[in-house]
């Protein structure tokens, strides 16, 4: 039988990894907290939380993280961004993903909203604290919501990056895309490596 706990990764430098590490548990996943390069060794995705990200730039800087978290992402594993997480991805920081992230976008903390977003075809509650919107994006990145003409939440890849905070609101239905996908990819990879490439066999 085919392994349905994937290995997931939270970057956990700062800010509010703790409420993802919950949600990716209580839906099925082993999940490992990620401060050093080390922690990144076989994982089969990573969640890069929101938070503050200079601190964020900061501490990925101190522990050595930034190459590693590239050949990460080129090497194709699946990774979700929120808020901060998004910033971290974009140009102007990791430049994992072909965005342009402009901070604190919608105002400041008393600007504070939520709303419903469709994305994939679910209803997705999105907390929107201090969130930034997607100012530029390149051809190759997929819009998948917007707010106000503003995109907030895009795929490029494996990559998908949101502007809010799913974990605040209780919000499951992303980290269950990102798992089930994972999931998939990882049926699939078994299913072909077990695959005869030879003759078919006799019943």
């Amino acid at each position: 039988m085919v392994d349905t706990s994937p290995l997931i990764g939270v970057l956990a430098l700062q800010g509010g990894f703790a409420l993802h590490v919950k949600i990716l548990r209580d839906l099925g996943a082993e999940v490992r907290e990620v401060r050093t390069p080390a922690d990144l060794e076989g994982l089969d995705g990573l969640v890069m939380p929101g938070g503050e990200s200079t601190t964020m730039t900061l501490g990925i800087e101190r522990e050595g993280l930034a190459g590693p978290l590239g050949d990460l992402v080129r090497a194709g594993t699946p990774v979700l961004g929120t808020c901060a997480g998004l910033i971290m991805l974009d140009r102007e920081h990791l430049g994992l993903l072909d965005v342009r992230a402009q901070r604190n976008a919608f105002g400041r903390q008393l600007h504070s909203f939520e709303t419903d977003l469709e994305i994939d075809g679910d209803a997705v509650r999105a907390v929107f604290i201090r969130a930034p919107w997607i100012a530029e994006h390149g051809d190759g990145v997929e819009v998948l919501a917007e707010v106000d003409g503003h995109p907030v939440a895009v795929r490029q890849g494996a990559v998908m990056a949101v502007s809010f905070h799913p974990e605040l609101a209780g919000e499951t239905r992303l980290h269950e895309r990102f798992l089930a996908a994972i999931r998939q990819g990882a049926t699939g990879a078994d299913a072909a490596r077990t695959a005869s490439p030879g003759r078919p066999g006799t019943a």
